[in-house]
Order: structure tokens, then sequence, then C-alpha cells
């Protein structure tokens, strides 16, 4: 049996056994964890992403740890694996933009690979969330925007389609809100707690004002 097919077995009886719902809709929470595979796969991803891709929410929401990740996946799943779970959760403690901040910082310092399969768990998870939750959505989407910006190592097809998914759903809010003050003042407190400058420096990536624009070709 090939790694990724071990992985979603793994991660489907893992979830399952937490009781884990999809929160808007209700459905087996595995669904999320196909979704991103399913985008990954446009990029002709390896059997380790892949895997890494079935598990990358399994150490947060279930009792499985990185360790036995690893030993049941080998060391690179069990890196990625790590890379892609939150230092930061509502189990540890702490005000969202504490929890927000700190992950964003985890995430500045992951490989490629593992950036690029987080581009695929921000765009399903974006995607149900403005149709299903706008309200949440403004949270969710200004987070979203830092995130991108220390993930532009993660590859370019994806790139640009989570920073169109973003985009656009931050165009409905502020059509929805009658403007984009709310933005404004919400990325400015974000700021004020954690500017994205030193997260770039701390990544090595682009400054926030030299992202690259989607290319339409790649949207489609």
């Amino acid at each position: 049996m090939k790694l990724s097919e071990r992985a979603k077995l793994f991660a489907t009886l893992h979830h399952e056994n937490a009781g884990q719902k999809r929160k808007f809709t209700g459905e087996p929470y595995i669904v999320h964890p196909a979704a991103v595979v399913a985008l990954l796969e446009s990029i002709n991803p390896t059997e380790e992403m892949r895997a890494a891709a079935w598990l990358h929410d399994i150490v947060e929401d279930t009792d499985v740890t990185l360790r036995e990740i690893e030993l049941r996946f080998g060391s690179l799943v069990g890196q990625y694996v790590e890379m892609l779970t939150d230092v930061r959760t509502r189990r540890t403690g702490g005000e969202r933009i504490d929890r927000k901040n700190g992950n964003l910082l985890h995430s500045a310092q992951a490989s490629a690979e593992a950036k690029s399969i987080k581009l695929c768990d921000l765009i399903d998870n974006a995607c149900s969330v403005v149709e299903l939750d706008p309200a949440f959505a403004c949270n969710y989407l200004l987070e979203m925007k830092r995130l991108l910006t220390v993930l532009n190592a993660g590859h370019p097809l994806l790139y640009a389609r989570a920073q169109a998914v973003c985009e656009d759903g931050l165009a409905l809010l502020h059509r929805q809100q009658g403007s984009d003050e709310w933005f404004k003042t919400l990325w400015e407190y974000y700021e004020q707690h954690t500017p994205l400058s030193s997260v770039a420096r701390l990544s090595g990536t682009e400054q926030p004002g030299s992202l690259r624009k989607p290319v339409p070709s790649e949207l489609k």
C-alpha cells in the first residue's frame, strides 16, 4: 500500500475516533484533508507531501503525536506535519491574536513543500468560511492575507490561487460591510502586535508590498 494511502486510512480513523465533524456542514472531518490533497495534486506532489496533506491536522485535533507520525510514516512526513501543526491552539490558551501571530512565525520557517500544503489548506478553508460564515471570514481572511506574506516559497500555482481566493473574499466582504475600514483597523491591530516586517526577516521572504500578483492564466 502506498504511503499516502496508509496516511489516508490513518487520518480517517483518528479524526473519526475523535468525533470530529466539519464546523459548518457536519460532514466527516476527513473531507477537508481530502480536499487539501486534491488541490495539492495540481502540482504533482511527492508521496511524502500527499501523506502529510492527509495528516496535516492530526496532531492538533487528535491524541496522535508527532513521534507516532515519524515512526509510522517516516522522518520527512513527520517534519512536514510538524511544520503544518499550529504551535498555539485554543487548547494551549491565549487570545486569538497571540495564537495566530505565534503560528504565523512558525509557518514562516516551514519548507517550501510544507508551505505548498499550507496553501491548499488555506484555499479550502477560505472557500468554506466566506460562503458559510461571513462574520468569521473577516478575521480569517485578514489572517490568511498575513500568512500569505510568508508562504510565497510555496508552489507559484497554489500561491496565485490562494491570493485570488483571499482577494476575492475580501472584496466581497468590503461590499457587504460598505467599506474597507474594518480591514484597515483590524490590520493595524495585528501589525501592532507582530509587524510583518519582523516576520519577513525571520523567514527570508519578500516584504508584503512586493508579493507576486496572481497570473490570470494560472487561476483557471
